[in-house]
């Protein structure tokens, strides 16, 4: 066997090999459980992380359709089983009539904003539209508390992705600065811990650059009355209906 004829073998032998097709799979997208309507608590492990989510999917949700996709951040405190209160107290009440794909991953700890946080949705954005049928031009985000904060957060770092932010009870950016991101938030006039005013003068700032924003301002509300919030996120349902129109 020639030296030329001898590396061919050696190349041929090399791709047809386990090791070589095991290689070859890893550059496809990587998927989650597929399940059925209802509200499911699931754990994924991603490559150096395990990473808790609660995911919501709609009582009429087929494949031949594409559907909305919410990513959904949960408050600050202890985030054991923080995803989950959440999705049942607020985002499934108020969102639920969207017909959308819903994810509310649990914090790895810290802000949304801490590297392996940001790691964490940015793989499972990528892996529930690899698993689900998502109209990639109906993705939102929205958040409450922390989780409102990191909805702001996300959307300024990564506005290519998301069609709209709906923050709820959270603190925006001190500056909009090339915000062209749809806006929808909620506030309450009588936040004790996240006061609205950084709230107010976003959304008119985003408003006078010709941007779509709108706040709902709620009165007699307390910052950690999560479930009195579902009226004005509720309000988000017709307002994403028209801006994905």
């Amino acid at each position: 066997m020639t030296p030329r004829s001898r590396r061919t073998f050696l190349l041929g032998l090399l791709l047809s090999t386990p090791f070589a097709s095991a290689g070859l799979s890893q550059t496809t997208p990587t998927q989650i459980p597929v399940r059925g309507p209802g509200v499911h608590i699931e754990t994924v492990r991603m490559p150096e992380l395990a990473v808790k989510y609660v995911i919501s999917i709609p009582k009429d949700y087929s494949p031949s359709r594409p559907v909305p996709l919410v990513l959904a951040l949960h408050y600050g405190g202890s985030p054991n089983g923080a995803a989950q209160g959440l999705m049942l107290t607020l985002v499934q009440p108020a969102l639920g009539e969207l017909g959308a794909v819903m994810i509310a991953p649990e914090s790895l700890g810290g802000g949304w904003d801490t590297p392996n946080n940001q790691r964490a949705i940015n793989w499972l954005m990528d892996a529930v539209q690899a698993s689900y049928r998502i109209d990639s031009k109906r993705i939102a985000v929205t958040g409450f508390s922390m989780g409102g904060t990191g909805a702001w957060s996300v959307v300024s770092r990564s506005p290519e992705k998301f069609s709209a932010a709906i923050p709820v009870a959270g603190m925006p950016p001190a500056s909009i600065g090339e915000w062209r991101t749809p806006v929808f938030a909620v506030h309450s006039r009588n936040d004790d811990v996240m006061p609205i005013g950084p709230t107010e003068a976003r959304i008119k700032e985003l408003q006078k650059a010709g941007v779509r924003a709108e706040l709902v301002v709620l009165t007699g509300i307390s910052h950690h009355e999560t479930n009195r919030f579902v009226d004005g996120l509720k309000r988000a349902v017709p307002w994403l209906k028209q801006t994905s129109q």
